[in-house]
Parts: C-alpha cells; sequence; structure tokens
C-alpha cells in the first residue's frame, strides 16, 4: 500500500468513524490527508470505494483478533470468550462510537450498495464463525446460539456508546456466558 493510500484509508477511518460516512465529504478527507483529488481518485473510484476500503480493514482486524483466539488452541468454549473479551473490551475503549458495521448499514440501507453487501459480508463470517465455534462447544442447534451471540454483541454495541461501557461490557460477558452454559434445546 503506497504512503498516500495509506493516509487517506487512515483519515478516512478516522472521520468515517468518528463522525459518520455521509457528513464526511471528500474534499476534508483530502484536505486532512494531505494529498491531491487526483491521488484519491487513483487509488479510489470515489467515496464508496473509499467506505469499502474502510469496512474492508475494520473486518480485516476483526478477523485478525479472532484468528489469533482461533490460533490460541483452545477449547472452543474459550475461544468464544477470548471473543466476548475483545469485543467488551472495545466497547470500554476511549472515544467508542458503536460498530462501524452497524452504523454504516444504517446509512446505506439499499442491500445491493456496495457498503450494505460489505456489511452483510463481515457479518456473515461473523456469525459463521461463532456458530462453528459453538457446535464445537456442544452447542444445539448451534445455529440458534450463534444467532443469540450476536445479538447480543449488536446489543452491547449500540448500548455501549450510550451508556456506562463497563457496565454494558459486563451483562454482554453474562450473557454470553449464559449462552455456553445453557443446556442445549
Amino acid at each position: 500500500m503506497s504512503e498516500a493510500r495509506a493516509r487517506l484509508l487512515g483519515t478516512a477511518t478516522r472521520l468515517f468513524y468518528m463522525e459518520g460516512l455521509h457528513s464526511v465529504g471528500i474534499d476534508r478527507i483530502v484536505a486532512e490527508a494531505k494529498v491531491t483529488r487526483a491521488t484519491l481518485y487513483r487509488h479510489f473510484t470515489g467515496k464508496d470505494e473509499l467506505v469499502v476500503a474502510y469496512l474492508r480493514e475494520a473486518d480485516q482486524a476483526i478477523r485478525d483478533r479472532v484468528g489469533e483466539a482461533l490460533g490460541s488452541g483452545r477449547p472452543a468454549g474459550e475461544i468464544l470468550r477470548m471473543v466476548a473479551r475483545a469485543i467488551a473490551e472495545d466497547i470500554g475503549s476511549p472515544g467508542f462510537r458503536g460498530c462501524a458495521f452497524l452504523n454504516a448499514v444504517a446509512e446505506y440501507p439499499d442491500p445491493e450498495h456496495p457498503v450494505h453487501r460489505a456489511v452483510l459480508a463481515h457479518r456473515e463470517w461473523f456469525l459463521r464463525t461463532v456458530t462453528d465455534l459453538l457446535a464445537q462447544a456442544g452447542k444445539t442447534p448451534p445455529e440458534l446460539a450463534g444467532r443469540h451471540f450476536v445479538m447480543l454483541r449488536d446489543g452491547a454495541m449500540a448500548s455501549g456508546c450510550l451508556s456506562e461501557p463497563a457496565a454494558v461490557g459486563e451483562t454482554f460477558l453474562q450473557g454470553i456466558e449464559g449462552i455456553l452454559r445453557a443446556d442445549p434445546l
């Protein structure tokens, strides 16, 4: 990745997450990244492609964290707890403004739009990953438990920027523990 592309993506990531996708214009990104418009368009066809790149970066960061947990060699239940703790830590981090993916889909409701599709691709991967782990942990039916995990995550991510993050994180972790300890249906 070129230095200019990295600056553009880094600037867009910061601004998009803190202020929203539609509220941040190309001119501002170009000015704060200290590049020209021509440089922006050399790396991205337009703002939508830049937004998708931002979401792909966020997706990859989450995949990397989950990959570290998966590579730990621990049992599936403990891996799920590690993933949940990482989510709770994110909620408690300074500047937390909710889930980048939920925020993005709220601004791009058209299911055919590339931004919306990028959000769905991330969510499908995350749901599949936790569902597979829940199946390995013996939760049946794992699909229901996986959807429950993702719904708890979504609620925690939304609540984390509206109320006390530590309490939200604790409640989320208790909910995940409930899933892991629940008797099969």
